[in-house]
């Protein structure tokens, strides 16, 4: 462990997933493996999304596109680090580094959130008031929104930081999992961290708490509302409402364990950790694209059209 001076840790070390050489290569390609799809399969969300103009039209692949370069970009924080520290002996990580992290990870997660909740809303103007859709989520209203999930993300993540960087660390400096979050690193700091773990869990927490009943609260208005108003069209919603909650699901049910529990932390905290950091990016553009028509429609197009782009070049 490196000190300054002033006693005070200059970087910490990461445990990590598992210390066995052989089970740390696995891991490796399988995680290697994980990566390659979240960069290919959302990058081909964002592309096709912005090069459709037809897809531009409706306010759901316009949020579709901006999640999906949020996960690319949630993706970026964490993977690549735990990459090569899979090939690495030791996993280090500068204190400014672990910052980093915490900013990035709670920026674009607490962006996620809110996005998924205004994706919510988005569904439910479609099928509670289909005849007002367009005029209601206008071009001017979807950027404000989307804005304002930007906004909410800045806030939150700065909050974490500000928690964070005025602790001081002078004793232990392992962290146990394999990227730096903000339960893990309090818990180092050489003072009584009552005070920081209650704001964390006010803050974290409950944000990850509220969006979650908020989004559940929606969908269960949808469902009703599909139930007792509409016979035609049914299936195409419901199977855009059970997409969008499988993916509410895998990310909110591990913060809410992970954030809404102070004082304590259990080894199975970083399988959760996996879920919303590597297999929910993952599994978003699967989800949102393997039974969705349009999508499926735009994606041949794309590829038509630079098959034909390709063979005029040669």
């Amino acid at each position: 462990m490196k000190k300054e001076n002033n006693s005070e840790v200059t970087e910490f070390v990461l445990l990590g997933l598992s210390s066995t050489w052989e089970l740390q290569l696995f891991l490796f390609f399988l995680f290697l493996l994980f990566y390659i799809a979240i960069v290919l399969g959302n990058l081909l969300i964002v592309v096709t999304v912005r090069d459709d103009a037809h897809l531009l039209q409706y306010p759901m692949y316009y949020f579709l596109g901006h999640l999906s370069f949020i996960d690319l970009c949630l993706s970026c924080v964490t993977v690549p680090k735990m990459l090569g520290d899979f090939l690495w002996q030791g996993k280090i990580i500068s204190f400014p580094g672990c910052l980093a992290q915490i900013y990035f990870l709670h920026f674009l997660g607490a962006t996620e959130m809110f996005l998924l909740t205004v994706m919510a809303y988005d569904r439910y103007v479609a099928i509670c008031n289909p005849l007002h859709y367009q005029t209601v989520m206008n071009c001017q209203l979807r950027f404000q929104l989307v804005f304002a999930c930007w906004c909410g993300g800045f806030i939150h993540s700065i909050t974490q930081v500000i928690l964070v960087i005025q602790l001081p660390f002078c004793g232990p400096n392992e962290l146990d999992n394999f990227y730096c979050d903000v339960p893990q690193v309090i818990k180092l700091a050489c003072m009584d961290t009552y005070v920081v773990e209650v704001l964390m869990v006010s803050n974290s927490g409950l944000l990850s708490l509220v969006c979650f009943l908020v989004l559940l609260f929606s969908y269960a208005v949808i469902l009703i509302t599909l139930r007792t108003r509409f016979r035609q069209g049914q299936s195409k919603a419901l199977s855009t409402c059970a997409s969008h909650l499988t993916v509410i699901s895998l990310i909110f049910v591990p913060c809410v364990f992970i954030y809404l529990r102070p004082f304590c932390s259990f080894p199975v905290d970083k399988v959760f950790s996996i879920f919303y950091t590597v297999i929910t990016p993952m599994l978003n553009p699967l989800i949102y694209t393997l039974r969705n028509a349009d999508m499926k429609t735009a994606m041949k197009k794309l590829s038509k059209k630079h098959v034909a782009s390709c063979l005029l070049s040669c």
